[in-house]
C-alpha cells in the first residue's frame, strides 16, 4: 500500500483563506468553507480507520498491481495478512491440499482460508527459495538460491550444503521420486538423495550442461531433466543419460518446465515454446518461451511466458489441429509456476506476489502492512 506523505500547515492560514473576505460574503463563504472542512475530515478518518482493514477493491492499471489485460473485466486485489509480496517462483499442493508458496524471503502456506509463513530456521533472515515440496513423509523441502537446502519436519529444520555432498548451493527444483528419493536440480548438476547421502551427476556422468532448472520422473521411472543446455532423460536400470532432440533433430534449449499428461505424453516448456511428446514424435505448439506447463484435472494444459501471460489448452482442443490456447490474462510482469488448488481455482506466480484465477474473475493478492 502506498503511503501519502503530509505536511502540517498553520490552520490559521487556512481559516484566513475562508475568512479573509468582505462582510457581504462573509457568512456565505464561512458556511461553505465549514462544509468542505467537514467532509474532508470525514473522508480522512474514514481512510485510516481502513489501513488494517483487508481490502477487496478493483485495482486500475498501473496502481497497486502490473497492468493487467483480460477479457474477463477487472482485476480485484485482495489485501490480507502475510500474502506473498516478493517474487514467486514455485506453487505446489502439499498432502492436504494447501498450497505452499515460494516466495523468496518466506515460504509461504494457504490453507483455503488465510497464509501463515513457515518459520525460518535460525540464523537465516531469507530463505531466498526458488521451490518448496512436501515429500510423502510429511516434511517440506526448500530449493534455496544461494544457501542449498532445507528440509523442515515441523519442528526442526535440518540444513544440506556442498559440505554435505549437495552438487551446489543454488538449488532451483525438487521432485521426490516414486521411491521416495529426493531429486535436486541444481546450478552444478543434480543431486540425489536416498535420505542418508547424497549421489551427484554432472557432465561428468553423461549430463549435456550442469546447469539444471527442473526434474521430472515419468511413468516408466526414467528421469528427465531440463538444463539451460538441452532436455536430458536418465534412465536408472543402465545409468545412462540420453539427449532429447525434436523432430528434425534439434536439442530444446534453456528448458524449465517438464510434466507428464494423465494419457502420458510428455510436455516440454522453455526457449523452444511448447512441445508435446506422444509415441516417438514431438508437436510443437508454440515457439514463444514458455517458463511452466501444468495439466489440471481436467485434461487441460495450462502455461505462462516471461511476457506475463497465462494461456489455456483446452483438452478438446487439443485433439483437433492447430489448436490455440486462450489467453485468460496478460500483464507487463513475468509468470513462473501455474497450479490449480483442490477447488479448481488457478494460481499463478509472479515477479510481486501471486494471481488467482477462478473461472470468471482474476484477484491479485497483497500483504496488507503494504
Amino acid at each position: 500500500m502506498t503511503k501519502a506523505i503530509t505536511h502540517n500547515k498553520p490552520k490559521s492560514r487556512n481559516m484566513n483563506i475562508c475568512f479573509g473576505l468582505n462582510n457581504k460574503y462573509r457568512m456565505k463563504t464561512q458556511l461553505i468553507c465549514l462544509t468542505v472542512i467537514l467532509i474532508a475530515s470525514v473522508v480522512s478518518c474514514k481512510e485510516q480507520g481502513q489501513v488494517d482493514q483487508p481490502k477487496n477493491n478493483p485495482d486500475p492499471v498501473g496502481t497497486q498491481l502490473p497492468g493487467v489485460i483480460s477479457p474477463f473485466g477487472k482485476v480485484d486485489t485482495i489485501f490480507t495478512t502475510n500474502a506473498p509480496s516478493r517474487i514467486t517462483r514455485k506453487i505446489r499442493k502439499d498432502k492436504d491440499g494447501n498450497l505452499l508458496i515460494a516466495a523468496w524471503d518466506e515460504v509461504i502456506l494457504y490453507d483455503g482460508e488465510s497464509f501463515s509463513n513457515i518459520p525460518k530456521m535460525e540464523g537465516f533472515e531469507s530463505f531466498e527459495a526458488f521451490d518448496a515440496l512436501q515429500d510423502s513423509k510429511g516434511n517440506i523441502w526448500i530449493a534455496s538460491r544461494q544457501h542449498g537446502l532445507f528440509r523442515y519436519d515441523g519442528k526442526n529444520f535440518m540444513h544440506f550444503t556442498t559440505e554435505n555432498g549437495l552438487a551446489n548451493n543454488s538449488t532451483m527444483d525438487i521432485h521426490e521420486d516414486k521411491a521416495g528419493n529426493i531429486w535436486i536440480a541444481t546450478m552444478g548438476g543434480a543431486s540425489y538423495y536416498d535420505g542418508k547421502s547424497f549421489r551427484n551427476f554432472t557432465t561428468k556422468e553423461g549430463l549435456t550442461h550442469d546447469d539444471v532448472s527442473t526434474i521430472m520422473e515419468d511413468n516408466t521411472g526414467k528421469i528427465w531433466l531440463g538444463t539451460r543446455g538441452t532436455v536430458n532423460v536418465y534412465d536408472p536400470l543402465t545409468s545412462t543419460f540420453t539427449e532429447i532432440t525434436n523432430n528434425i533433430d534439434r536439442p530444446f534449449t534453456n528448458v524449465w518446465s517438464i510434466i507428464e499428461d494423465e494419457e502420458y505424453n510428455i510436455w516440454i516448456g522453455g526457449e523452444e515454446g511448447l512441445w508435446r511428446y506422444n509415441d516417438g514424435s514431438f508437436t510443437n505448439f508454440t515457439t514463444e518461451r514458455v517458463n511452466s506447463v501444468y495439466e489440471d484435472t481436467k485434461g487441460n494444459i495450462w502455461t505462462t511466458s516471461p511476457q506475463g501471460a497465462l494461456n489455456r489448452y483446452d483438452k478438446k482442443g487439443l485433439q483437433g489441429e492447430n489448436p490455440s490456447p486462450t489467453t485468460i490474462f496478460q500483464s507487463n510482469s513475468m509468470f513462473f509456476r501455474v497450479t490449480e488448488d483442490i477447488e479448481g481455482n488457478m494460481w499463478v506466480g509472479t515477479l510481486k506476489g501471486i494471481f488467482r484465477y477462478d473461472g470468471s474473475s482474476i484477484h491479485y493478492f497483497r500483504d496488507k502492512s503494504e
